[in-house]
């Protein structure tokens, strides 16, 4: 892909001001708790307290914001496992335009519900048979509306990247400069949004990609050089995240930015989501929580260092977290 397609520092800011009194400027979080517990200095960012519940309604909304009339008479068409599904029905709302999500016949209740509650038609597919993507490109055809992707599109990567502004400029005001960046990833949208911020404003901070095991498509591709799929990849708890390829436009932002990337097991996640509960007073669901796994299972060592991990989500189902902290 062209590199001029991709979005840079201007488009960032741009969304940013779409965004203004839209999308929750989330709050970057410190807890002594794990700060000890690390022995670095550790900072969170929240997207379980965005709009919809993650950071997706930041992409979706710039998207959506920027349509045309004509555009927004005929609506739009996602496809997602949930937490892009809550963002462009969210968005489609405020906006006022109809939408469309294909969503697998898997996904998390909860997510389903909300996505119906923002008002809009949900349509079930199967995610080891079917092809979501064609499902919702056949959809838009029938109807003239507009796809929107839940990654790779610059638009979305710029509104993500809204995500990665707000941490620099909260990290300034803290006082402090990042050693790493922590970034739950699944087609790498949000990594490539928050690694476009970093390379202008803080090149010296390192972003590291978090996947769930076996899913570690970006971080394996890194590592080639190229893009790879997943190949018979295991079931995973992580939903949010199992995307079988990284994404055209994000892995070539993605490449040129990420410092590499860890895996982590789904028990490794479930250990994450109870420390979140129990010691930080958040909920945080399995695909959120991919990036604190990561630290608190050592994959990256933050010992002395000034680290910043994203919790993506948190839409999780009650019977899920309940199950979780019983089993811890």
């Amino acid at each position: 892909m062209d590199s001029l397609t991709l979005p840079g520092l201007a488009e960032i800011e741009a969304a940013a001001g779409r965004l203004a009194g839209k999308a929750v400027v989330t709050p970057l979080l410190e807890s002594p708790a794990l700060n000890a517990r690390i022995g670095g200095r550790i900072l969170l960012k929240p997207e379980t307290l965005q709009r919809t519940g993650s950071f997706k309604f930041r992409g979706a909304y710039n998207r959506l914001s920027q349509l045309s009339e004509v555009q927004r008479q005929a609506g739009v068409v996602a496809y997602s496992s949930g937490n892009h599904a809550q963002g462009v029905a969210a968005a489609a709302r405020l906006l006022g335009l109809p939408a469309t999500i294909v969503m697998p016949g898997d996904a998390p209740r909860i997510k389903v519900a909300n996505t119906k509650g923002y008002g809009a038609e949900v349509v079930t597919y199967s995610r080891r048979a079917e092809d979501r993507r064609a499902i919702a490109e056949a959809i838009a055809t029938k109807r003239g509306a507009t796809i929107v992707p839940p990654y790779d599109d610059p638009d979305i990567v710029a509104g993500q990247g809204t995500c990665g502004l707000e941490i620099f400029q909260q990290a300034e005001a803290l006082g402090v400069g990042l050693d790493a960046l922590l970034v739950c990833c699944g087609g790498g949208g949000l990594t490539a949004g928050i690694g476009t911020a970093a390379r202008d404003l803080s090149p010296e901070t390192e972003v590291y990609t978090v996947e769930p095991a076996g899913w570690d498509d970006t971080a394996r591709s890194l590592a080639a050089g190229q893009r790879l799929a997943n190949q018979s990849p295991p079931r995973s708890f992580c939903d949010a995240l199992l995307a079988e390829e990284p994404g055209v436009l994000t892995f070539d932002v993605n490449r040129r930015i990420a410092a590499g990337g860890f895996a982590v097991t789904d028990d490794e996640v479930a250990e994450a989501i109870r420390y979140a509960f129990q010691t930080l007073k958040l909920v945080v669901e399995p695909g959120g929580a991919v990036a604190l796994a990561a630290l608190l299972a050592g994959r990256y060592d933050a010992r002395d260092r000034c680290v910043a991990v994203t919790l993506s989500g948190g839409n999780v189902d009650p019977e899920l977290i309940a199950r979780l902290l019983a089993e811890g």
